[in-house]
C-alpha cells in the first residue's frame, strides 16, 4: 500500500517490511470509537482529506490519519522507530503503537508540565500536568500499548540524547509557539532517515507553527512536502533537484490562504463573534480550527 511504500523501507532497497500496519490501527479505532474511516486509497501519501481516521471519545488529544491499504501480514520491524513529541493524554499514541508493526521501537516524549496543551494554555501548571500524566499512561494501558512505549518526561529540547539512531516516523505536535515549533522541526528533523516521514500538526493553523514551516521546509531543498489532512501536514526527507524544489515551495504557498482562514476564524471566536465564524465555513463556532 501507499505507506509501506512510503515509510517502510527507507534503511534499504532490500527492506519491504512497513513501520506502520494500519489494520491495526482499525482495531484500535474501533475499540475506542471512531468516525471517518473510509475505504479509499488515497491519491499520494497516507494524508487526504476525507477517509480520516478520528479518534473519539474521552481521550483528549488529536491526530487525524489516512487509511492506506495495508498488503500482506504485518512484517518485522527490527531497526524502525517512530517517536512522537507532544502526547498529552494519549489520543495519537494509541494509534501509533497500536499500528506499529512488531519490533518497531516507539517513544513518546511529553514532560506533562500543564502547558502548552491547548488554545490559550500556556503557562505551566504541575498539578494539571501531573493528571495528564496518569491519564496518559491508563489510556495507553487500557488500549493495550503501555509496555511498547518508552515515555520520556522532559522537553523536548532536552530530550535528545534519550533517542538513540534514525527516525523513520516523527509526529510533531508539541508547543506551537514559533521558537519551540522551529526547533522541534530543525533538531528532530535532523533525526528523521532519509526518505523517512516527519508528519506535523496544526500545519497551516497555527501561526507559530506556520511560520516555523516558512523558515523550514517551504524553501529547503530536504523536505518534500506530500499533503495534508485538514491541519496535518506531510513531508518526506528527501534531496529535490532545482525543479522540484520550485514546485514544493509552491505547493505549500498554497495553502497559505487557508491558514489566514483558520486564523480569521481564531480571532472571532477569541472576540466573541463565533457565530460569524459560519461565513467562512467554520461549524463548530465553539471550538478552535484544527
Amino acid at each position: 500500500g501507499g505507506l509501506q511504500r512510503q515509510i517502510g523501507a527507507h534503511r534499504g532497497a532490500e527492506r519491504t517490511d512497513p513501520v506502520l500496519d494500519m489494520r491495526r490501527a482499525r482495531r484500535a479505532a474501533v475499540q475506542f470509537g471512531v468516525d471517518g474511516i473510509g475505504g479509499v486509497d488515497p491519491p499520494r501519501g497516507f494524508l487526504a482529506p476525507g477517509d480520516a481516521v478520528f479518534l473519539a471519545g474521552d481521550i483528549g488529544g488529536f491526530l487525524d490519519m489516512e487509511r492506506p491499504e495495508a498488503a500482506g501480514p504485518p512484517g518485522d520491524g527490527a531497526g524502525a522507530q517512530i517517536v512522537e513529541i507532544g502526547s498529552f493524554r494519549g489520543r495519537s499514541m494509541i494509534v501509533l503503537a497500536s499500528a506499529a508493526t512488531d519490533g518497531v521501537a516507539i517513544t513518546a516524549i511529553d514532560p506533562h508540565m500543564g502547558s502548552d496543551r491547548g488554545p490559550q494554555e500556556i503557562e505551566a501548571d504541575q498539578a494539571r500536568g501531573d493528571d495528564d500524566y496518569d491519564l496518559f499512561h491508563a489510556n495507553l494501558l487500557a488500549a493495550g500499548v503501555d509496555e511498547r512505549v518508552t515515555h520520556v518526561r522532559k522537553m523536548s529540547d532536552v530530550a535528545l540524547d534519550d533517542v538513540e539512531g534514525d527516525i523513520d516516523l516523527l509526529y510533531i505536535d508539541g508547543a506551537h509557539r514559533f521558537g519551540p515549533a522551529r526547533a522541534d522541526i530543525v533538531q528532530w528533523g535532523e533525526r528523521v532517515s532519509g526518505g523517512g516521514t516527519m508528519l506535523i500538526h496544526d500545519s497551516f493553523s497555527s501561526i507559530g507553527v506556520t511560520l516555523a514551516l516558512m523558515t523550514t521546509t517551504f524553501y529547503g531543498g530536504r523536505w518534500k512536502y506530500v499533503g495534508r489532512s485538514q491541519s496535518m501536514a506531510e513531508y518526506r526527507r528527501v534531496n529535490m533537484a532545482f525543479g522540484e524544489r520550485l514546485r514544493n515551495v509552491l505547493r505549500q504557498e498554497l495553502q497559505l490562504p487557508w491558514f489566514v482562514r483558520n486564523v480569521v476564524i481564531k480571532i472571532l471566536i477569541v472576540a466573541k463573534l463565533a457565530p460569524l465564524t459560519r461565513l467562512l465555513g467554520h461549524r463548530n463556532t465553539d471550538e478552535w480550527p484544527y
